[in-house]
């Protein structure tokens, strides 16, 4: 057994706290400058962390067992919004049942069905871009991607309840994904319910609000169940366990809520980045758009997946920055040895992400937005992860890789667009993710003169 312990970083607690909050990447490249492939942030609730990046590390974490690990309390940070019935809060036998019940809508010939859909989506919401107009992308994506979830993942698609649930889901996201509500889930005193315009008030509030819609279309849907509707929560209002049991009310709520919040901000940061990037660099648009025009007029969605080059593309996007930047944080119930390192029972493990993906030795010059890395090479689940790994990876990766992908072959084959300016972009924390700070500004030059795809679920 291995003596090494983790190292810990020497500065303040309370000020590597903040720089976990306010400069994520920033604190970690710095913490693996000075220590290496393993270290011990103090990170308030968090205090008990190791962060790993090298990948034998990160393979002996994915390759765990259920007994060896759990990682439900680790994510309390989401317990306010999500509930404790959440995939993300849960551990052993009641993870894997809920993970059984919600893979099939998220995978396949199921995940086919929504390709129209989300193309329609697109259209719609990008109909009011202005050529020479400019505006900031991340909201549109952000819409896309709201609008996806809300009809896709809901169901709801028309009427008061859709309006109400639409404009109350922005405000909440709002809330949550921004630094500030980042840093509620650290610090008791800011979720307490002080009042209306207290936060933790205002937080209760709005998610009260929430609550009421969601319950209230759960209730509809299982007094007037339609067999013909697809969307995923008519399939999870059908789906039963092995033992015949269905999802209760409260489970399909927070379930509900889990593909809200890892769907929706997710999807439009990566969204964001790979416009950002394929308009940031000349030779890299060139070889895409080539790519999209060797379609033809009509592809359908299956020829689309099998782009290289937009796969190579997306692939980058989501390396260079991941929107998840450190992977599901895993408790070890026993004492272990990782990496070389000797961990006590209780000590929260989690893979670094974004330092994994900016290992010199697997991604030369890293911080290059260089595609065809992955058209000369294929990478190990341990050395490229963007939606983490083992069983407490991404349960939405498919369906995330298919609405990017859709998304942006939808814009760029509608629409001419450039960046507004010539700054670089930088990375910030929101919420749980990494997104470009100020949107990224773009323009519509014009709209291209090829008839936009329609895309079959062939």
């Amino acid at each position: 057994m291995a003596t090494k312990r983790p190292p810990v970083p020497t500065a303040p607690g309370l000020w590597q706290l903040s720089q976990w909050i306010l400069n994520p990447l920033d604190f970690l490249d710095d913490c693996s400058r000075r220590y290496g492939d393993c270290f011990a942030p103090q990170l308030g609730k968090l205090r008990n962390l190791v962060v790993f990046s090298h990948p034998d590390a990160i393979a002996q974490i994915f390759t765990n067992s259920y007994e060896q690990f759990e990682s439900g309390r680790a994510n309390f940070v989401l317990r306010l919004m999500l509930g404790d019935n959440s995939l993300l809060l849960l551990d052993g036998d009641r993870h894997q049942r809920h993970r059984q019940l919600l893979m099939p809508p998220l995978h396949g010939e199921r995940m086919k069905a929504y390709g129209d859909l989300i193309c329609q989506i697109t259209e719609t919401v990008t109909q009011q871009w202005e050529a020479d107009r400019p505006f900031a992308a991340r909201p549109f994506m952000q819409a896309i991607s709201l609008q996806v979830i809300m009809q896709a993942v809901f169901g709801i698609t028309e009427g008061q309840r859709y309006h109400d649930l639409k404009e109350r889901l922005n405000t909440l996201l709002h809330l949550t994904s921004s630094r500030f509500g980042f840093a509620m889930g650290f610090f008791s005193f800011m979720q307490q319910d002080w009042g209306r315009w207290s936060p933790g008030g205002h937080f209760q509030y709005l998610k009260q609000q929430v609550d009421e819609l969601l319950y209230a279309e759960i209730a509809d849907r299982r007094q007037h169940p339609n067999p013909n509707q697809t969307d995923i929560l008519s399939l999870l209002l059908a789906a039963r366990d092995e033992a015949g049991e269905p999802l209760t009310d409260i489970e399909l709520r927070d379930e509900l809520m889990t593909l809200l919040v890892a769907g929706h901000e997710t999807t439009a940061t990566a969204l964001s980045w790979a416009l950002y990037w394929i308009h940031r660099l000349p030779d890299v648009k060139s070889k895409l758009m080539a790519e999209l025009d060797s379609l033809g007029d009509r592809p359908d969605a299956s020829a689309v997946m099998r782009l290289p080059y937009l796969n190579a593309v997306c692939s980058e996007t989501l390396r260079i920055y991941p929107v998840g930047f450190v992977g599901t944080i895993r408790i070890a119930r026993e004492a272990c040895e990782i990496g070389g390192y000797a961990l006590e029972p209780d000590t929260l493990i989690t893979p670094c992400i974004y330092l994994v993906h900016h290992r010199e030795d697997l991604y030369p010059n890293s911080f290059e937005f260089r595609p065809d890395r992955f058209l000369e090479r294929q990478f190990s689940p341990y050395e490229y992860l963007p939606f983490g790994g083992g069983h407490r990876r991404c349960i939405g990766a498919a369906f995330a890789l298919y609405e990017m992908k859709l998304v942006l072959v939808t814009i760029l084959t509608r629409y001419e667009l450039a960046l507004a300016h010539d700054r670089p972009v930088l990375p910030q924390r929101r919420g749980v993710t990494i997104a470009p700070a100020g949107g990224i500004d773009m323009v519509m030059r014009r709209h291209r003169s090829a008839p936009q795809p329609a895309l079959s679920r062939s």
